[in-house]
């Protein structure tokens, strides 16, 4: 059992601080992927809105479009459930 003499039982100094500077490019890089992903979504998501509310349009809430009542129709009071219920 040979301790402390006769070297070369790890790496050496120069084979960790290669390590240490790889591990530190490999983050670096990766964070800047998140960021570029999260400035792409960050894009997508305001034209997203953006198409939204200009399709609204008139009206601001986009008349004719959205969920209509079976119960209740705008003119007659019957709506698609009260022409058919009789």
């Amino acid at each position: 059992m040979c301790f402390g003499s006769g070297g070369g039982g790890g790496p050496s100094q120069e084979e960790k601080q290669s390590s240490v500077n790889a591990s530190l490019e490999a983050d670096a890089a990766s964070r800047a992927a998140a960021e570029d992903k999260a400035s792409d979504k960050r894009e997508d998501i305001n034209e997203a809105l953006e198409a939204r509310s200009a399709g609204e349009g008139r009206g601001g809430a986009g008349k004719g479009k959205g969920r209509r009542s079976l119960f209740r129709s705008g003119g007659s009071g019957e709506g698609f459930i009260g022409r058919f219920s009789q």
